[in-house]
């Protein structure tokens, strides 16, 4: 299971969700292998919009809903290091992984099961079992490299006891029964996300961020030109010399961070919002190294983030709806971004390691991101499987069409399997070394090595 952690998420970045490519994709073996299995092993991709990194001058909320566009973004929490935290948090994040796993591939499994069509294998994880339990000819597994899933089909297993001609095997159905099954865990995802996002504007409620004029000053440090001069944690600066800030935006703390660094030395006059007062404080900013000004504070934008819960069904249905396709926007986007530029935006590709590390971060944050951010990883699952590539459901779904177009001809086994199979060995290759890069990158290693 890959994810690709990138933009909004960026507001993706993103992911979901850098973006989270959480690989799973169906997969034929090869007729090396003993058995012939479609494998749903896909690669997820989350997109939940981040706000910027935190520096000496600017500061922005993580978890805001924002118009659509701009959404919770974990990509921050996964670029330079990750930490696990508790072992709660991890839990939390490794049963989110773990449920739009078993979603997809039940939903593979349930389109198969519902058309009679006969499966052998349910599997969470790839390699070694690590636990089993057989029911109604199908084998349940837990297997040792979490790297997505597989439900198994019995077509070309050769310790089978199903006639090759049975019309119940897979091989051997219509195009349209096929192209159900393959299709059915992109579905069931999508399903999921819409589910998750409906729990939470019934339950938690949907975090609406409204904006108000001026800049925040969270944070002033001691000793600085700031807290010198007189600015407090809490202020809002509603003008700077004489020129009043817009509403919050992408222009407001910039604006205010300009003038401070343009001016070393030189008295700003800042107008201040302070509880119900209005008054003017001049500040001096020290000259910084660079020659630029410098007054020790932490800017925001002024916001204030509220909860709308759903006052009916029919509000719930609507909430969920918009949120649900701004999300997938914003994943879609995260995408083209990706692959448009994947030169740059390859080295953010993580792995499940780098997933749950993002996932732990975000269960700790607060509950409404743990939503978003199990919302995004099965729109990204989703999305990404769509592709037509080999080891993913779109590369299967691309077979059926060439099928189709030929008249019902399928092509040869032969030249199936071996690209199925190179898709194969490329995502669990890629999988392995993300695994490996991802967790010299946990904290706790790096603070071991």
């Amino acid at each position: 299971m890959l994810i690709s952690l990138s933009s909004c998420l960026s507001p993706s970045p993103s992911s979901s969700l850098p973006r989270f490519s959480n690989s799973k994709s169906p997969i034929l073996e090869s007729s090396s292998l003993k058995r012939k299995t479609t494998h749903f092993f896909k690669p997820l991709s989350s997109s939940l919009c981040y706000s910027s990194n935190l520096n000496s001058h600017s500061k922005t909320p993580l978890f805001t809903r924002c118009p659509l566009g701009k959404r919770l973004d974990f990509r921050s929490w996964a670029v330079s290091g990750f930490d696990l935290g508790n072992f709660e948090s991890v839990l939390e994040a490794v049963g989110v992984l773990t449920a739009i796993i078993v979603v997809h591939e039940g939903g593979h499994f349930l389109a198969a099961y519902l058309q009679g069509i006969h499966v052998s294998k349910f599997a969470v994880g790839f390699g070694p079992i690590l636990a089993k339990f057989n029911a109604r000819n199908v084998e349940y597994s837990i297997r040792a490299f979490p790297l997505g899933g597989f439900v198994g089909f019995p077509d070309n297993d050769p310790e089978s006891d199903i006639p090759v001609d049975d019309e119940n095997l897979l091989k051997n159905r219509p195009i349209l029964d096929r192209t159900i099954v393959v299709s059915a865990g992109v579905i069931a995802n999508i399903i999921f996300a819409y589910a998750i996002i409906l729990a939470q504007v019934s339950s938690v409620g949907l975090p609406v961020q409204e904006a108000f004029p001026g800049v925040l000053v969270p944070e002033v440090r001691a000793f600085s030109a700031a807290s010198r001069d007189g600015l407090l944690p809490g202020d809002v600066i509603l003008a700077v010399n004489g020129t009043n800030l817009p509403k919050t935006g992408p222009n407001a703390v910039s604006e205010v961070v300009g003038v401070i660094k343009s001016s070393p030395n030189k008295n700003v006059l800042l107008k201040v919002e302070r509880g119900e007062q209005n008054f003017e404080i001049g500040v001096t900013p020290d000259e910084s190294f660079d020659g630029t000004g410098k007054i020790g504070v932490q800017l925001s934008n002024n916001v204030k983030i509220t909860k709308v819960i759903a006052k009916n069904i029919f509000e719930a249905f609507n909430f969920a709806g918009e949120e649900f396709w701004g999300l997938s926007s914003n994943v879609v986007d995260s995408l083209k971004q990706t692959f448009s530029n994947f030169s740059q935006s390859a080295s953010r590709v993580s792995g499940p390691v780098a997933i749950i590390a993002v996932g732990a971060e975000v269960a700790r944050s607060n509950i409404d991101g743990l939503y978003q951010f199990a919302a995004v990883l099965n729109i990204n699952l989703a999305v990404i499987n769509l592709l037509p590539l080999p080891a993913l459901d779109g590369g299967s779904l691309a077979f059926i069409l060439i099928e189709a177009a030929r008249g019902g001809r399928k092509l040869p086994l032969e030249i199936e399997q071996r690209i199925m199979s190179s898709g194969i060995v490329l995502v669990i290759t890629l999988g392995f070394f993300l695994i490996v890069r991802d967790t010299l990158n946990l904290d706790f290693i790096k603070d071991m090595l």
